[in-house]
């Protein structure tokens, strides 16, 4: 999603500072979404770690319960704190975009559209 201009014939001039305001919201934007994905992705690694810890017993793992139950727990660890970091990196994206439509809006009004486009 980048930010668009519906109508260039308005008397509203985008300057130099309005036009990097703009390429910082779909810079910004396209982050979030790049961390939205690494998000899924590590959520589903998480969950088949915890698939992997509940069917340790009926699996051959050539190491001890006990050591393959260990790595299971540290990767767990590992990827919850990825977990963790990326969803605090979501949200200073979305306040930073937040803060940026707020301003954008307020100088084009109807005549940028910042809002996701839906893939239906």
């Amino acid at each position: 999603m980048a930010a668009t201009m519906k109508n260039a014939d308005n008397d509203t001039q985008v300057t130099f500072e309005d036009q990097q305001k703009i390429n910082k919201f779909a810079r910004h934007n396209a982050r979030l979404q790049d961390l939205k994905d690494e998000l899924d992705n590590r959520k589903k690694e998480l969950q088949n770690l915890e698939d992997a810890e509940n069917e340790i017993g009926e699996v051959f793992v050539s190491l001890k319960t006990e050591e393959a139950n260990e790595y299971l727990e540290k990767a767990k660890e590992l990827c919850q704190k990825d977990i963790e970091k990326n969803e605090e990196q979501c949200e200073i994206h979305k306040k930073i975009l937040q803060d940026l439509k707020v301003e954008l809006y307020a100088k084009f009004g109807t005549n940028i559209n910042l809002e996701p486009e839906d893939d239906s």
